[in-house]
This record gives structure tokens, sequence and C-alpha cells, in this order.
């Protein structure tokens, strides 16, 4: 069975760090482009950082995240990370884990980040 399971949201406040975590089924982990998305009410889901390719050596991050997210992996434990680093209150929302494999696209349950002060 496809899984993928976040954790590690939460309420933190203006310049806080946060680190979120995706763990993966390892048919899917190997196998797909994996990435985070997040959305917000009312909003469209947008792409916050994705590997490029399954082999996740390379990643393109939003504009609106560049420099302070990084986007990593252990294969070890079949995880997807998301650092995030000098929080801003607009990056609260609800965030994704995903994967596409064979033009197919697999989504996490979502976990809530708040940004505020």
């Amino acid at each position: 069975q496809v899984q993928l399971v976040e954790s590690g949201g939460g309420l933190v406040q203006p310049g806080d760090s946060l680190t979120l975590s995706c763990a993966a089924s390892g048919s899917l982990f190997w196998s797909a482009v994996m990435g985070w998305y997040r959305q917000v009410p009312g909003k469209q889901r947008e792409l916050v950082a994705t590997f490029i390719g399954s082999s996740g050596t390379s990643s393109n991050y939003a504009d609106s995240v560049k420099g302070r997210f990084t986007i990593s992996r252990d294969n070890a434990k079949n995880t997807v990370y998301l650092q995030m680093n000098s929080l801003k209150p607009e990056d609260t929302a609800v965030y994704y884990c995903w994967g596409l494999r064979l033009g197919r696209n697999y989504w996490g349950q979502g976990t809530q980040v708040t940004v505020s002060s």
C-alpha cells in the first residue's frame, strides 16, 4: 500500500524554524518524484519544494521560500524532510507531502503550520 505520512507541523513565531517529515512507503520513495506543497483556505495548492527526478540529487523551490527552506531525504529511512527557517506569517498553511509516479499523484494527509506572534 502506498502511503505518505507527514509530521512536524505546529505553531511557531515569526523567525522560528521548523522541520517537516514525510515517511513514504518504500515502493513509492524509490520510484517517485517527491516534494512538498502547501495550501491555505480558498487558494490553490502550491508547490513549495520538489526534487527533480526520483534520485533526489537536485531540487526546485518556489521563489517565496528560496534561501529559507531546504528539502532533503534520508534514503535509509524512506523519509523526505522540509527544513523551514526564518518562517513568516505568510508561510501559514497546510503542508502536504507529494509523490509523482507514472503520471499519478500521491498525497499525504497534510500537517498544519501556523506562524504567528
